[in-house]
């Protein structure tokens, strides 16, 4: 069974940072695209970063790309995404997505998904 478990979210102040962490179990997750998106309240999912299979080929939303980082560490099948200088429109549910496929599209409908962990960014 597939199975993706978000963590590391929180409340951090303006500025600051926090990493998240997607643990997947039920599948290799070295081999395919791992995605994140977020969403905030009232507006709709937006994809932040997708980290694709077997290359690690990194994709960002243009207006994160400087802050975030993701990562893999394929002993821990455990996807990262590592958030700087946080500011307080990052505040959303950060969920984890996979489609089981290779390639980066940090867009459409994803197959699997997590139960999302929430990140709160005070002013």
């Amino acid at each position: 069974q597939i199975q993706l478990v978000e963590s590391g979210g929180g409340l951090a102040q303006f500025g600051g940072s926090l990493r998240l962490s997607c643990a997947a179990s039920g599948f290799t997750s070295y081999g395919f695209a791992m995605n994140w998106f977020r969403q905030a309240p009232g507006k709709e999912r937006e994809g932040v970063s997708c980290i694709g299979g077997v290359l690690d080929d990194t994709h960002y939303a243009d207006s994160l790309k400087a802050r975030f980082t993701i990562s893999r560490d394929k002993e821990k099948n455990t996807v990262y995404l590592q958030m700087d200088n946080l500011e307080p429109e990052d505040t959303a549910v950060y969920y984890c997505a996979t489609n089981l496929v290779r390639r980066c599209a940090l867009a459409g409908d994803m197959d699997y998904w997590g139960k999302g962990t929430q990140v709160t960014v005070s002013s």
